[in-house]
């Protein structure tokens, strides 16, 4: 509670000083003859007939300045297409100064319509329409931890967003301080996506500098201001101390840029343990420590005026102790893991000819991980109980893989063609071991105490395999206006992979954009198109380790215990295999969606958007092998059989609505958007590997995914306030999540214990609701000499066609002071609500239908940031 209030007490404060302003600002509105809003214009403040500061235009026509003197300043606007306007004799008073100013069309420059203009925007399908940006002023609000920087930009893109960072997938985001902005974009039936979603998310860095500035960062937080855990019997120790330092400049003037970055933390939490053993409940902490460091070092190199090439190398390592403890696992279950990743990366982009954009990439992955176990020997799972004994892990896996692609984008003057081939490449080695000691696994705890375990298993042999794995696409498409406020896209698809005998993988996108309104106020998106997803390098290789001869799994029903080979009555089943179907064929998904986006009188901009998925082909596991009643197993000189099958299906509905800032309420330092979520998803199987209650009515299974939340609410907003001061704040409420209801017991005799009462259909039961809110809380201060900032490369790495706009005139750049500290308190789950996980779905368990495990409690964090 005094945590809490403290908070509140700052947060109290932060606005108080609303009311003791002694500096002005001005928030100025750049507008056209027809009252729409201009991007990129260039604002410039004069005093005394000497430039005092200046500034851009955002995409809500804004242009701020803050920390002003009170007195009469000259204001100086220029924007491209349009007449540029001095506006004498503005006189700022103490506080907060608005003004709108309207820009006149220059005849001799440009002949444009503005409406029409808009309506061109809107209907590009690489425009603003469907899109929100977040700029470097939002995204410094965002938290300061990589890890939950990372979780929120998930939040705000929403389930099944791809995320991408200067087009590549992959690797460790950038630092804050060098993210330019984060656009969230809906364009998913473009040729060049490979993957399905509803949504993706673009990270661009900031380009070249002409002078050096760094950044460094530390933040704390131990359990002494965190709240306790749930079902922790008490609060427990926890501490994180993190550290991030980056550094950008010249290493050649106007050419080439240096960008270093180097960020790590020492981390240790306690995670509860919440069991019932024959001793009684067991409740206690685990303690689990873990370190991480990331480096990263970034070059852009200005060949041209109209090229540009970017090399990347990073390197992220981790170590994480004590995992695998928590819930029903007792402290013996305990594994640590070490990962290291080395990634490198190239790209070139620039234009060649006089239509022709080419970009390509290249990326380059090495990643190991490596897993031992605190302890040896057998595991004991007692469902909904306790489990004890080892984790059984050992060994580790070794990949090296790489992506080659290249796009070439042609303009013409109604068609801006694109077109690109992908190539992905993986070599993979793993020696990855489990269940190597055996497992037994009973009913419930009054079994285990009378030492009847139900089954045995255990994996035996060598589990060493070597593989690779190639995967190629290519596409072709084409953005063709039809009009100036109707734009339609088509394209086609093609990928081919080894493992997989099915060539003839054609992936057909159709999509379009009308802009109805002449003023560009209603935008209708929709489109159709099919994606196929690749056959996993981790799923071919569990086939082959496990294929009978490298490794076969033991299987005993009824075993005896503590020897499962006698005392009890036990039949030793032949050794079990894993295999691919011999006519497995890549899965795909068939997609559709429509949306509206719009401005109601310019208050807002509300966007909905309906989308139904497909899966067809999809891969799950289904015992070939399995008893039929009353006659017994097909093959009696065989085990189980798991066969990966691609004959699964998957739907999905979902109808997101976003709220954010219209043209006529952007502005004033405040930024907001807010998405809700109704969804319905039903599947078969979650995994390739997941075995059917039934082997033979896998349609039985059919129910709603593991991730069938039916609601979302999602949210982000942030203010600068006075002073110094900024807040924001993330919230996220989902509806409760489903599980699976079972016996406890295999009772079809298919050695699998996922059998459900009659009637009871797959994850037909409902755990609980979530919500959490997180806040920020900054204040900082800028000191030292001012300084002009200097440009570096500036080669504007843009599309053919892709509707940009020409760079707007340059004004003197805005002076700002050398250095700036701030100051930061970050909350999450500030109100310390209990976010309920896995629920208990065992009917033999005493915990049936209840709660056993429940997500982060209130966690804060402080910290500083010194900018130079």
């Amino acid at each position: 509670m005094r945590v809490l209030a403290g908070t509140v007490a700052v947060l109290v404060l932060s606005v108080l000083t609303c009311f003791a302003q002694t500096n002005a600002s001005l928030e100025l509105i750049v507008r056209d003859p027809s009252g729409a809003l201009i991007n990129k214009a260039q604002v410039q403040l004069l005093r005394n007939g000497k430039p005092h500061a200046a500034a851009q235009t955002n995409q809500r026509g804004e242009a701020r300045f803050t920390k002003l003197a009170p007195g009469r300043y000259l204001v100086q606007i220029a924007a491209v297409g349009f007449k540029a306007q001095e506006v004498a004799d503005v006189n700022l008073t103490a506080g907060v100064n608005r003004k709108d100013v309207a820009l006149e069309i220059d005849p001799i420059t440009v002949d444009v319509d503005v409406a029409d203009e808009a309506q061109i925007r809107n209907t590009n399908p690489n425009g603003p329409a469907f899109s929100n940006v977040m700029t470097a002023d939002q995204i410094a609000q965002l938290p300061d931890d990589p890890e939950e920087f990372e979780n929120a930009i998930n939040q705000l893109a929403g389930p099944g967003a791809q995320m991408r960072v200067n087009g590549f997938r992959g690797g460790k985001l950038p630092p804050k301080s060098q993210i330019r902005e984060i656009r969230f974009r809906l364009n998913p039936y473009a040729a060049e996506n490979h993957d399905a979603g509803f949504g993706l998310v673009d990270i661009i860095t900031k380009p070249g500098v002409n002078a050096w500035h760094g950044s460094f960062n530390f933040g704390f937080r131990d359990e002494s201001l965190n709240a306790r855990q749930v079902f922790a019997p008490f609060r427990g120790p926890e501490q994180q101390r993190r550290f991030g330092l980056s550094l950008d400049g010249p290493l050649w003037k106007n050419h080439t840029s240096l960008f270093l970055n180097a960020e790590g933390s020492l981390f240790f939490d306690a995670r509860p343990i919440f069991a019932t053993t024959p001793d009684g409940t067991f409740s206690d902490l685990a303690f689990r420590p873990s370190r991480r460091l990331n480096l990263d070092a970034r070059v852009e190199h200005v060949l041209t005026k109209t090229h540009t090439a970017r090399l990347q190398f990073q390197r992220n390592a981790g170590v994480q102790n004590n995992l695998g403890v928590g819930d029903f696992d007792l402290p013996a279950r305990g594994y640590s893991q070490d990962q290291t990743e080395y990634i490198a990366r190239f790209a070139d982009s620039g234009v060649f000819g006089k239509k022709f954009f080419n970009e390509v990439r290249f990326q380059a992955r090495w990643l190991t991980t490596e897993a031992r176990s605190v302890s040896l020997g057998q595991t004991i799972l007692v469902p909904g109980a306790f489990n004890d004994g080892s984790a059984q892990r050992s060994g580790g896996r070794r990949q090296l893989d790489f992506e080659l692609a290249d796009n070439v984008d042609y303009a013409l003057e109604k068609h801006g063609v694109r077109f690109g081939v992908q190539l992905e490449v993986g070599g993979y080695r793993s020696n990855d071991s489990t269940n190597a000691f055996g497992t037994f696994q009973f009913a419930d705890l009054a079994a285990y105490e009378a030492g009847l375990p139900t089954l045995y298993t255990q994996r035996i042999g060598d589990p060493t395999v070597k593989h690779r794995q190639y995967q190629f696409g290519w596409y072709v498409q084409d953005d063709y206006r039809v009009r100036k406020n109707l734009t339609i896209s088509y394209g086609v698809r093609h990928e081919l992979q080894n493992h997989v005998d099915g060539k003839f993988n054609i992936a057909p996108r159709f999509g379009f954009v009308w802009s109805p309104k002449k003023n560009g106020s209603i935008t209708l998106r929709g489109g159709a198109g099919i994606f196929y997803d690749w056959f996993t390098a981790q799923t071919y290789e569990q086939t082959l380790r496990v294929d009978g001869q490298r490794q076969r799994d033991l299987v005993v029903t009824n075993p005896g215990f503590p020897n499962p080979f006698s005392g009890g009555l036990q039949t030793t089943l032949p050794p079990s295999r894993f295999q691919v179907d011999e006519n497995l064929q890549i899965p795909y998904i068939v997609q559709t969606s429509i949306g509206l986006e719009t401005q109601p009188w310019k208050l807002f901009r509300l966007t909905t958007n309906y989308q139904y998925q497909r899966g067809v082909h999809l891969l799950h596991g289904r015992n070939l092998n399995a008893p039929i009643p009353g006659f017994g197993r097909p093959d009696p000189t065989a085990g189980n059989i798991t066969n990966i099958e691609s004959s699964a299906y998957q739907s999905s509905h979902r109808l997101m609505i976003g709220i954010g800032p219209g043209a006529l309420r952007a502005g004033g330092g405040l930024f907001w958007n807010m998405n809700y979520l109704l969804m319905k998803n039903t599947n078969e199987a979650d995994s390739p590997f997941s075995l059917p209650s039934d082997n033979f009515n896998l349609r039985a299974d059919r129910g709603p995914s593991a991730t069938d939340f039916r609601h979302l609410i999602s949210g982000f907003i942030s203010k600068r306030l006075p002073r110094g001061f900024a807040i924001s704040t993330i919230f996220q409420a989902t509806s409760a999540l489903p599980y699976n209801i079972t016996t406890g017991f295999d009772d079809n005799g298919d050695t699998v214990i996922n059998d459900r009462p009659r009637g009871v259909g797959r994850n037909s039961a409902r755990g609980a609701s979530r919500w959490e809110i997180g806040s920020r809380l900054s204040w900082g201060v800028n000191f030292g000499p001012e300084q002009q900032p200097t440009g570096g490369p500036q080669v504007r790495m843009v599309r053919v066609g892709g509707g940009d706009g020409a760079a707007p005139p340059s004004l003197p750049g805005m002076a700002t002071k050398k250095y700036r500290l701030e100051f930061y308190a970050q909350a999450f789950n500030v109100l310390n609500h209990a976010n309920l996980g896995t629920f208990s779905g065992v009917m033999t368990s005493r915990f049936f239908g209840r709660a056993t495990s429940a997500q982060s409690p209130r966690r804060m964090e402080l910290g500083l940031r010194m900018n130079f």
